[in-house]
């Protein structure tokens, strides 16, 4: 590797952190320089309304190895890492959260384990801080990926990850509008692994994740990664069917041998059927539309994000 380029670049979108700023980028500076290795840190700025902007521009005017790009307006932690990842220049990217949850104190231990030979290294919290619901919520999270996707990790939520540069140009030409980078980057990586690190309570802002962004989240890996949720519909959808063609078969034969008036008496359990049946057609008309929708969204080709500005090596530069 040039001796002008980053050994490690590490990646953090920033939104609305303007309390944590100061002590996050002295925690990371420290964390990098004990690894002893030539490193870049990239901060994206994902449309913050506070002055993160400012504070991160002022440290990167003083410290050349500290890059900003500042994006026009909020598009996703997501589209920020892909950001992060587009200018990355490292062999190992690393990525981390701004709230400082994840201690930057534990890149170098992610470090250390891709060069025993790894493409990507997760990690999974131990001792979790986070409220009970958020606590359950990954649990389900966790479990839900593992079997929509095949990719087997315990930990799908952490940002503190560390991929080959490899992995992230093959994330990089991936073009999806919805994607979600963990189970992404371990569908292209040969080897990964996953190491335990430490959890912090969030001590200043608050959490970006309401139990909406969670659930809508889940939502776009599942339709993103399978065809999980149209084959379900397809075989409830046959199930009902035959459970339809029962139930007329019952409502026929008790007609015949019973004549009018019981055939007259299950007219309530005809609607209830009837509905029910009503219930799932439009459920999965609703979600074949949503998978057309979609589809839409990624053959107009939009970029993920637009870039305002970028900072670097202590001048300020219009991306436009």
């Amino acid at each position: 590797m040039s001796q002008n380029l980053p050994y490690v670049s590490i990646v953090i979108p920033v939104f609305n952190e303007e309390e944590n700023i100061q002590e996050l980028l002295e925690r990371v500076t420290k964390a990098a320089s004990a690894l002893g290795k030539p490193y870049e840190v990239i901060t994206i700025n994902d449309g913050s309304g506070d002055g993160s902007l400012a504070m991160l521009r002022d440290a990167a005017l003083r410290d050349p190895r500290l890059m900003v790009i500042d994006f026009n307006r909020n598009y996703g932690q997501h589209a920020a890492v892909f950001a992060g990842f587009e200018a990355a220049r490292g062999e190992i990217i690393v990525t981390l959260d701004a709230d400082l949850q994840n201690p930057p104190e534990e890149i170098g231990k992610l470090v250390s384990t891709m060069e025993k030979g790894y493409d990507v290294v997760g990690s999974v919290r131990q001792k979790r801080k986070d409220p009970l619901f958020r606590k359950i919520a990954s649990k389900i999270i966790n479990k839900v990926t593992s079997s929509v996707t095949g990719v087997k990790l315990s930990d799908y939520g952490c940002m503190l990850r560390a991929y080959r540069r490899n992995v992230v140009k093959t994330l990089c030409s991936s073009k999806e509008i919805s994607t979600f980078i963990p189970v992404l980057a371990d569908m292209f990586a040969g080897r990964v692994t996953e190491v335990p690190v430490a959890h912090a309570e969030r001590a200043r802002g608050e959490s970006k994740y309401s139990l909406w962004k969670l659930v809508k989240l889940q939502f776009d890996l599942i339709t993103s990664f399978s065809l999980l949720p149209l084959r379900a519909t397809m075989v409830i959808g046959f199930t009902t069917s035959l459970l339809a063609m029962a139930a007329a078969a019952v409502l026929i034969a008790g007609r015949l041998l019973f004549g009018a008036a019981w055939a007259v008496s299950g007219i309530f359990t005809l609607f209830s059927a009837v509905f029910f049946f009503m219930g799932v057609i439009l459920f999965g008309l609703g979600l074949l539309g949503e998978y057309t929708g979609r589809i839409y969204q990624e053959v107009r080709r939009r970029p993920r994000y637009v870039i305002r500005q970028v900072i670097r090596n202590g001048e300020a530069e219009d991306a436009r």
